[in-house]
């Protein structure tokens, strides 16, 4: 495991150090303060922290925490409900197919209209875009549950509370936590979206901003900004993974080890 988080802690290193690289060669190619250095970047992030920007951070972290929350609470009864029962999957599932590939984003200023202006309805967009993606994982993360092990807990006369912990949470967890991952990208990419509207607090109205002032420094500080807030919960969600499902890096630490 230690290796694995090493290996993990070098990727992510490598990973900054190339995308520094190209920023590096894209400000050198354009010449111009349109593409700012990472340097001056970095300078600008700082003085900014202290002078506003972090209340901008705090306005999206909440609204993404908020909806992924929800739809967490939401996703996962459902998605059980539609995995274990066949009558269930019968009726939701086709509304599920129906209603997944509908752009939503094109549904705030109806939500904007019903909720107001405010962070209820930049949520509920949220929510109604990922809330399909935790639904859809944990009902496929029961459908894939050999029939051998659900014999085996029949056989073990185990109790529905004891099916669900002993052989359920785990077959659904690690599809939860890929999907969450997908969630967290996609909510920032409808939260700037969102933020553009109706809002004056919020790291997209911060970057649009920004560029509307033909502040490009700040534009690109606030981009760096929506990047640490996204590399901050994707390694959040890696920590939750290595402490609720340590079975699915058994196979890896033996590949990363050799034995």
């Amino acid at each position: 495991m230690k290796a694995l988080l090493r290996l993990g802690s070098n990727r992510i290193i490598r990973g900054i150090l190339l995308v520094l690289a190209a920023w590096y060669g894209l400000h050198f190619a354009v010449d111009s303060n349109i593409v700012p250095s990472p340097h001056n970047t970095l300078v600008a992030l700082f003085k900014l922290v202290n002078s506003g920007l972090l209340l901008h951070m705090l306005y999206s972290l909440y609204r993404i925490t908020a909806a992924v929350s929800i739809a967490i609470l939401a996703g996962v009864p459902l998605g059980l409900w539609t995995g274990l029962s066949k009558r269930a999957d019968s009726i939701l599932s086709p509304v599920i197919y129906i209603l997944y590939p509908v752009p939503k984003a094109a549904m705030l200023p109806v939500l904007m209209l019903l909720l107001g202006l405010g962070d209820l309805s930049k949520i509920m967009l949220i929510i109604t875009i990922i809330v399909f993606q935790i639904l859809i994982a944990v009902r496929d993360g029961v459908r894939e549950i050999p029939g051998d092990l659900r014999m085996s807990v029949k056989s073990l006369g185990l109790s529905r509370g004891q099916t669900y912990i002993h052989l359920v949470l785990p077959a659904i967890l690690p599809k939860l936590i890929s999907a969450l991952r997908t969630c967290v990208g996609i909510s920032f990419s409808i939260l700037f979206f969102a933020e553009n509207f109706a809002t004056s607090y919020g790291i997209g109205y911060f970057i649009m901003n920004s560029w509307t002032m033909v502040n490009y420094t700040d534009m690109f500080a606030g981009i760096t900004a929506l990047s640490l807030m996204g590399i901050v919960l994707f390694l959040l969600i890696d920590k939750a993974e290595h402490k609720l499902c340590p079975w699915v890096f058994l196979n890896e630490s033996k590949q990363v080890t050799g034995y």
